[in-house]
């Protein structure tokens, strides 16, 4: 379980404008909620929160915030954007009570190199990057592996394969698929273009059947004149 600590101080002020006068000072409005507790609003200091942000995995990571003294684990719920500025404009956190399970999104990791990449030049996609899970935030894995070693060419990975640790139950249906092991590009077309070619010719070749068939219709026309002469 990836935990980090941050440090926040009590504001007093709320609604727009006591938000704004903190972001001009360089600080962002929080709020920490859960729990059968009351809202505990909080300022942070903007600058530490980005830094923050940037090495862990917001979704995931338990974060020790500590208020005057007090510390409360928590996890982030909601981070609010501006939509141009990308500003961070407010933090949502969840206190976090250990026996009490929360719904996580971790990210998956592919491990090995597939022998349908190494031995048969194939393409690995990674179509699922992340998975959503319920557990006890005292056992919130950092990621979940997958071994993809043994793909070949034509094989996917689904959730159901994944190895799961004790007590970790998956939201996702399980047929979701994870990974699949496509072959190269190069081996595609070669496999399409005489298929394109043998409908090019069948296009060709029936309108000189059609043809043909005209061709008799018009002999039988001819062959009745002669003998109406007659």
């Amino acid at each position: 379980m990836a935990t980090v600590s941050f440090n926040a101080t009590a504001r007093e002020g709320t609604g727009k404008g006591a938000a704004r006068t903190l972001r001009r000072q360089g600080l962002v409005p929080a709020v920490i909620y859960g729990h059968g507790r009351e809202p505990q609003s909080l300022a942070l200091n903007a600058r530490d929160l980005d830094k923050m942000l940037g090495h862990i995995q917001a979704e995931s990571t338990v974060i020790e915030v500590s208020v005057g003294g007090q510390t409360a684990k928590t996890l982030i719920r909601e981070i609010q954007r501006h939509p141009i500025k990308r500003q961070i404009l407010h933090v949502d956190f969840q206190a976090l009570v250990a026996g009490e399970k929360v719904t996580v999104s971790i990210p998956i990791v592919l491990t090995g190199i597939p022998e349908g990449v190494r031995l048969e030049g194939g393409v690995l996609d990674q179509t699922l990057r992340e998975l959503e899970i319920e557990v006890d935030p005292s056992n919130i894995p950092d990621h979940i592996e997958l071994d993809v070693t043994n793909m070949v060419i034509g094989d996917s990975k689904h959730i159901s394969d994944l190895t799961l640790p004790a007590g970790v139950e998956v939201m996702d249906d399980p047929e979701t698929s994870v990974a699949v092991l496509a072959a190269p590009r190069a081996v595609i077309e070669e496999t399409a273009a005489p298929e394109a070619v043998e409908g090019a010719e069948g296009a060709a070749a029936e309108p000189e059947v059609i043809g043909k068939g005209l061709g008799d219709d018009e002999e039988g026309e001819g062959g009745e004149e002669p003998s109406g002469k007659k």
